[in-house]
């Protein structure tokens, strides 16, 4: 979990808040047709492995680390999820 939040009480409340910025990253994904990777799927891969081994996250970090984080590495954790059977492909036709 990430340790310090930057004020945030919750997880919920950080994503909400960074939520733009996560929009931002699934379009610049679709761009490049990589169309199931979502929002969540960004904030937990994120979450769970990378601000789990930081503290005291700035708001602004958190953007960056969003923006910044390479699409083979979401789609291979992605990938890794689905195979495992944790997360499935929703058809949004």
């Amino acid at each position: 979990m990430v340790k310090t939040m930057d004020g945030f009480s919750s997880l919920e409340e950080l994503y909400n808040r960074v939520k733009p910025a996560l929009k931002c990253k699934v379009k610049d994904l679709h761009m490049v047709n990589v169309q199931y990777i979502k929002e969540v799927d960004i904030f937990n891969y994120l979450k769970n492995k990378i601000w789990i081994k930081k503290s005291n996250l700035t708001l602004n970090e958190i953007v960056n680390d969003i923006m910044t984080t390479s699409n083979t590495e979401l789609e291979s954790y992605v990938q890794n999820l689905i195979a495992s059977g944790k997360v499935k492909i929703e058809d949004e036709s």
